[in-house]
């Protein structure tokens, strides 16, 4: 059947078209093979050109009585979405029958942010006597230092960092690259890692470049940063569920609340659009009172 190579032909639409990650590729993969093995089970015998409204809304209906999460809904029916649109463009079909699929109503969560003295804390809980102390140090003051992915941690190169114009070069989602300026203190971490430890490390072929690494000389994991942040969390007894991401928020939100401005924050982040910025950046009301207060050209005091 068409399901095959259409599916075939989305993969490499978002790959080279959209240039998206394999990670995020394989999402939307998993999407749409949901929706076609329901139609295998209902016996439907139609190819995706033939699919309908009905069709689509009698799949969200199963899908619910599944009791998967809004969020994992919303992901599900945004993949659907995407699928029907790429065979749209390619004139496979002459009408999107998603367009009037509705969106799950998603309550929106706030990862936890870690104040100022909370960072100092864990930073400074770590054992800097142990062997790999120094790199663990580097690793948490660039995570909060640059506010980076958690892969773009573990990819990051030694190479991409410049010294003495306090940048590093990163290629985020998408493929795309963006220089984001780091702090002396991170970058000094990073200069003492790489001259009194890693120096002396075994090398792996394929990780000369890398720059952090663990102690069999290949690049670190990602459940391995997950891994250093509990733990380190846990000797500055932080009680918060934390993760790589949560240091990424709250640099975020550091920056808006010290007067960043949010398109500079945006750049820095590495997101496309300026409303996933604001999602990162929730303020409270008490601050955002003081910027109307100062600012608006009616409000402000004469």
């Amino acid at each position: 059947m068409k399901w095959k190579s259409y599916i075939n032909g989305f993969s490499m639409y978002l790959r080279i078209e959209k240039s998206l990650s394999q990670n995020t590729i394989e999402s939307y993969l998993r999407d749409i093979k949901k929706l076609q093995e329901y139609i295998d089970e209902n016996h439907l015998n139609i190819s995706p050109e033939n699919v309908t409204k009905e069709h689509l809304h009698d799949f969200i209906i199963r899908i619910n009585e599944k009791e998967i999460s809004p969020r994992s809904q919303a992901r599900l029916i945004s993949g659907i979405r995407s699928f029907f649109r790429y065979l749209l463009i390619e004139n496979k079909i002459n009408n999107d029958p998603t367009q009037w699929l509705d969106m799950p109503r998603i309550e929106s969560r706030l990862p936890d942010t870690l104040s100022v003295n909370e960072i100092n804390r864990i930073i400074d809980s770590v054992d800097l006597s142990k062997p790999d102390g120094e790199r663990n140090k580097a690793i948490l003051e660039i995570l909060y230092g640059c506010g980076l992915r958690v892969s773009e941690l573990t990819n990051m190169k030694i190479s991409d960092i410049h010294f003495r114009e306090e940048f590093i070069r990163f290629t985020g989602k998408g493929n795309k690259e963006r220089l984001v300026p780091i702090g002396r203190s991170a970058l000094k971490q990073i200069e003492i890692y790489l001259n009194s430890v890693r120096i002396k490390q075994k090398i792996n072929k394929g990780s000369e470049d890398i720059l952090f690494l663990n102690n069999r000389g290949n690049q670190l994991s990602r459940v391995m940063i997950f891994n250093i942040i509990k733990k380190q969390a846990e000797l500055a007894g932080i009680q918060k569920t934390i993760s790589p991401h949560t240091f990424r928020h709250s640099f975020a939100t550091h920056l808006v609340e010290g007067g960043a401005d949010l398109r500079a924050v945006q750049e820095m982040l590495g997101h496309a659009s300026i409303i996933t910025t604001e999602i990162y950046t929730h303020l409270d009301r008490h601050y955002l009172r003081n910027i109307i207060m100062e600012y608006h050209p009616r409000i402000k005091k004469k």
